[in-house]
């Protein structure tokens, strides 16, 4: 069988909302991290088969395809095409897993994928407003198929996130203490420099600026909830922010023929679908689907990255998985590090596979829970 050999991945540092990265245009965010990614691998950028990004409201600075501006932003040859891909959250994390299928299928040898998101230039809720202007109150209530099919149900994160807390019966406060630990995670994490390997500097922005210290589940308690009933606050949900992502996926020839040494190798990709409208349960059958799949356990897998969209998210996750927390985002998560949507996925992989060599594991999990209820799965085993 053919395979997909990772031979490095980078990420920015994850500028916090109006910080060090906000006023850098999307494109050159993509370019840094794009530059780095051959320069450390010493490969010749006109070898490159295609470039695939990942992005969410793809307006303003982010229109155009910014996969293939942000190729052109780093003055990487014209021959070199790219493209654009949107599943939400998980779209840095589905661009790798086009590179990996276009190597796995023969029809391409060197593919770099990755993800960029300027949250401070381009609200979440930008592309939503603009569909308002035309009548679409957002992108469900419009349609007369989906109204046919799920009623006049409120579909949003939030919502999800509650319905979630609820069913799994997870209180604020066991929420905050997540939170809590998320945040010392994180922080233990950059004192020791273990982000130090996957991070390229961009705009004088050397760290990740996101983590609170001094934060305490006092403080937490003091926070108001996102909404009236609500057990969220802020303070349990995902940061705004603003990074770029990306990783070299190559085919055994490519690294045969240029004496590379790969970092790892893609052991299996998935992506499920679950309740559009609890929307972020995605990850728990699209986890169960690639363990069936590959016929590994929860006790195989040496860590996990689940995308901290909300507490409640990872901690239901956790109570149907079985997997052992101190194996699940040890250096911390979104609640504490951000959550730059369009590049969250590659940007988490790229941490997954620096804690996996630290460690000497094996088998790293990835997955994280997507707007339409959908999860991507991708699971690398260490080289």
């Amino acid at each position: 069988m053919p395979e997909a050999y990772i031979i490095d991945a980078v990420r920015t540092p994850v500028g916090k909302r109006g910080g060090a990265l906000s006023a850098v245009h999307p494109a050159d965010l993509g370019a840094a991290v794009l530059a780095a990614l051959l320069d450390r691998a010493a490969i010749d950028p006109a070898l490159v088969d295609d470039v695939v990004l990942g992005c969410v409201d793809a307006i303003g600075p982010q229109a155009g395809n910014i996969a293939r501006t942000s190729w052109l932003a780093a003055g990487f040859p014209e021959h070199v095409p790219g493209v654009t891909v949107d599943r939400q959250c998980g779209s840095s994390q589905q661009a790798l897993h086009f590179a990996a299928q276009a190597v796995l299928s023969g029809t391409a040898d060197l593919v770099a994928a990755g993800g960029v998101q300027n949250m401070s230039a381009i609200p979440i809720s930008a592309a939503m407003l603009a569909g308002q202007q035309h009548g679409f109150p957002d992108p469900f209530g419009g349609s007369t198929g989906w109204r046919a099919r799920y009623g006049e149900q409120q579909v949003s994160q939030f919502r999800g996130a509650d319905l979630i807390a609820e069913h799994w019966g997870i209180s604020r406060e066991r929420m905050e203490r997540y939170a809590l630990r998320s945040h010392e995670r994180a922080l233990a994490a950059l004192d020791a420099g273990r982000f130090d390997r996957e991070l390229v500097p961009v705009a004088g922005a050397t760290a990740d600026e996101c983590p609170r210290r001094g934060t305490s589940t006092e403080r937490m308690a003091e926070l108001p909830a996102l909404a009236d009933g609500s057990r969220l606050t802020a303070a349990v949900a995902s940061q705004i922010c603003d990074g770029a992502s990306a990783a070299l996926v190559a085919s055994e020839r490519f690294v045969a023929e240029h004496g590379l040494r790969p970092r790892a190798r893609i052991h299996h990709l998935a992506v499920r679908g679950a309740d559009p409208v609890w929307m972020l349960t995605g990850p728990i059958p699209a986890t169960e689907h690639a363990l069936r799949r590959t016929g590994l356990s929860v006790d195989d897998i040496d860590l996990f990255e689940v995308n901290e969209a909300f507490a409640s998210v990872v901690l239901a996750w956790l109570a149907e998985t079985g997997a052992d927390p101190d194996r699940v985002n040890v250096n911390g998560g979104a609640i504490a590090l951000g959550h730059p949507i369009g590049a969250t996925g590659t940007k988490l992989f790229a941490t997954l596979l620096c804690e996996l060599e630290r460690r000497g594991g094996r088998y790293g999990l990835l997955t994280m829970c997507e707007g339409g209820g959908t999860a991507n799965v991708t699971i690398v085993e260490r080289l």
